[in-house]
């Protein structure tokens, strides 16, 4: 596993985003550990998560032109990976998109940079890959070219219900079916390496939580 990948998720651990424990999400499994990007929420932590989201992005190789981030995590995450990507010698311009659309002023439901040439989707995490779909369509709608999403964490696991789940998992889905890359910073693989070399006694005693987990539900 690349060290960014492991210094990504000490990171999230030390920030306390990245939980272990009990928790139910949002598709209602109990899950052994929970990841809230919302809890970056100081300069100190926002810049570092901005510094991993430039640097994964430039080491992907993807070709891209600007940033677009969903509402609501999307945007400040598009605008903090922008002037990470600044600081690295890469000035990028973002857009986000507003919930409900402005009637005076520029109006319209986009804001920041016109939407042009390659946009990378910037999120911290794909769910049911609702809020892709979306941004999918305003990019398109205004003629650019969606080139990949770019998320925190991929937990890999796979969608539906206990009884009825998919072959895949959100991220492949997404993947499939809009035919463009999705690029993560860390995985559930990732997570597991930490719990087993390197997070030391107190968290190392959830991996097999993890990976019954990982064995139940991995895609």
């Amino acid at each position: 596993m690349s060290d960014l990948r492991q210094d990504f998720i000490a990171f999230s651990v030390k920030a306390e985003v990245l939980k272990f424990g009990q928790f139910t999400t949002k598709a209602g499994r109990q899950s052994p550990y929970f990841f809230n990007a919302g809890l970056f929420h100081d300069g100190a932590t926002l810049g570092r998560l901005a510094e991993f989201y430039a640097q994964t992005l430039l080491d992907s190789g993807v070709a891209f032109d600007m940033l677009f981030g969903p509402a609501y995590k999307g945007i400040t995450l598009a605008s903090a990976t922008s002037v990470a990507l600044a600081a690295k010698g890469r000035n990028t311009s973002f857009a986000y998109n507003r919930k409900e659309a402005k009637d005076h002023g520029e109006g319209g439901t986009i804001v920041g940079a016109k939407l042009a040439g390659k946009v990378v989707i910037i999120d911290d995490v794909i769910s049911a890959g609702t809020s892709v779909r979306e941004s999918v369509d305003m990019i398109r709608a205004a003629g650019a070219e969606p080139a990949a999403v770019l998320i925190a964490l991929d937990r890999m696991e796979r969608s539906g219900k206990d009884d009825a789940l998919s072959a895949r998992s959100a991220v492949q889905q997404v993947s499939d079916e809009f035919g463009i890359p999705v690029i993560s910073i860390a995985n559930l693989d990732d997570l597991f390496t930490y719990l087993s070399n390197d997070a030391g006694a107190e968290l190392g005693a959830h991996k097999e939580a993890v990976a019954a987990y990982r064995a139940r539900y991995g895609a």
